[in-house]
Formats: structure tokens, C-alpha cells, sequence
């Protein structure tokens, strides 16, 4: 039998030390299942499908932190915010919800403070994006309207 793990995994910091180094906030109802990681390494020992996604959720985690630290320490602010909106509708698309329009549930703030960004840049930021036509903001719900414009902004065209 196959296993099928969807969602969203935290607490993969504790691994080493046993010790959590953040908090975790739900920005909307969830459901939540605790896996003590000795458990899971016990039951991985046994089958082998499990312990192949626990090596992918792994894998996925730090190719995700590495991307993070990519936005904090190389872009632009128009590029970090145009990411962090792509990222999350992606997200969110593949739990099965639409391409281009979300609710957001993070504050202003705190995409600043997840995107080393001042509260004053990502509203200059998402003020521009609505001026140039990329998307559409009505207090938290926001509609992407031009995706490659914001696929444009994170990697232009280099001329040649």
C-alpha cells in the first residue's frame, strides 16, 4: 500500500536538538496530527514507501529554506513580494484552490516581516503592482490578474 502525505510539515527544526526554535500561528482552520520523530524514523525502518517521502518532505524543506534565504538576501523588494505571491498561489493551487485569486491571511506586517521587508515597502509594493495591472486588491482578497507580470518581475528577459 502506498502512503499520501498532503499539507504542510513543521517542526522539522527539532530534529536535531529536540528543541523547536519557532512558534507556528494557523492563518485558517486546520486539522493537525502530531509525529513524534522517533516514530515515524521506527515505522520508516519497516517501509521503505514511507521512509522515501519522509527523504522527499526532508528534501523539500531545504531546497524551501534555501529559496527563502535566495528572497531575503538577492532580490529587490518588487521581486520578493512578486515570489511570495507566486509561491503562495501555487501553494494554494495545489490544495485545490483557484490560480489566481486567494484570500490573504497574513497582515501587511507580517509578509514584511516573513520577507525582510518594511511594513511601508510592501504597501508601497502591492500599490504598484495594483497601478501596473498585475493584480487586484480588495482589503485581503487579491486576484492576480497578470502572472507572467509577476513571473516577468522575479526573472526578466535578459537582452542579448
Amino acid at each position: 500500500t502506498g502512503f499520501q502525505m498532503t499539507g504542510e510539515i513543521i517542526g522539522m527544526d527539532g530534529i536535531v536538538s529536540d528543541h523547536h526554535s519557532c512558534d507556528a500561528v494557523a492563518l485558517e482552520d486546520a486539522e493537525v496530527c502530531i509525529m513524534p520523530f522517533d516514530q515515524v524514523e521506527e515505522l520508516s525502518r519497516e517501509f521503505t514507501t514511507l521512509q522515501h517521502h519522509v527523504h522527499k518532505i526532508l528534501s523539500r524543506e531545504i531546497v524551501r529554506d534555501h529559496s527563502v534565504m535566495l528572497l531575503l538576501g538577492s532580490m529587490r523588494a518588487e521581486e520578493r513580494l512578486a515570489a511570495f505571491l507566486l509561491n503562495l498561489v501555487q501553494r494554494l493551487h495545489a490544495r485545490g484552490f483557484s490560480q489566481s485569486e486567494f484570500v490573504l491571511r497574513m497582515t501587511r506586517e507580517e509578509i514584511g516581516s516573513y520577507l525582510g521587508m518594511k511594513l511601508e515597502t510592501v504597501s508601497r509594493t502591492f500599490s504598484k503592482f495594483v497601478e501596473d495591472g498585475i493584480i487586484e486588491v480588495k482589503q485581503r482578497y487579491v486576484h492576480i490578474k497578470n502572472v507572467d507580470g509577476l513571473r516577468q518581475i522575479v526573472n526578466p528577459q535578459t537582452c542579448i
